[in-house]
């Protein structure tokens, strides 16, 4: 009986995590926002080619650096090929003109650096809790 009581205790001890890692965590109230017209969603983002200021393509923006609420940077590719030999560098947003070009319906984006100078640029590795 006695082995009963302690095999019972230490399945229920043993349960007890176990249970509480699959508690939701607290949530609080959703706080609405409205949108204003000239925002820029993410999907307009990502994908989108830079250009330099003679109208070159020096590279492409392939993912958003988002810390405590704000954005911090793009990640940007650089080089290559087909997706073959690219490096990536994180950008400030500050760095990169956007704008809606409304005669051709598309976002553009500009930076002041040419295609060598962002391939010199330190580079941002998909590592650690960044890999994809």
């Amino acid at each position: 009986m006695r082995r009963l009581v302690l095999a019972s205790l230490a399945a229920s001890a043993l349960a007890g995590p176990a249970l509480a890692a699959n508690t939701a965590p607290p949530t609080v109230a959703p706080k609405f926002e409205s949108v204003p017209q000239d925002a820029v969603l993410s999907y307009n983002l990502i994908g989108l080619n830079i250009t330099d200021a003679e109208n070159n393509t020096v590279g492409e923006i392939k993912d958003l650096a988002i810390v405590h609420e704000k954005l911090v940077g793009y990640i940007v590719s650089v080089g290559g090929f087909l997706g073959m030999g690219e490096r990536y560098v994180a950008v400030s947003p500050s760095s990169v003109a956007l704008g809606y070009d409304a005669d051709a319906k598309k976002w553009k984006a500009i930076i002041g650096a040419t295609k060598d100078q962002l391939k010199s640029a330190p580079e941002f590795k998909y590592d650690g809790k960044f890999k994809r």
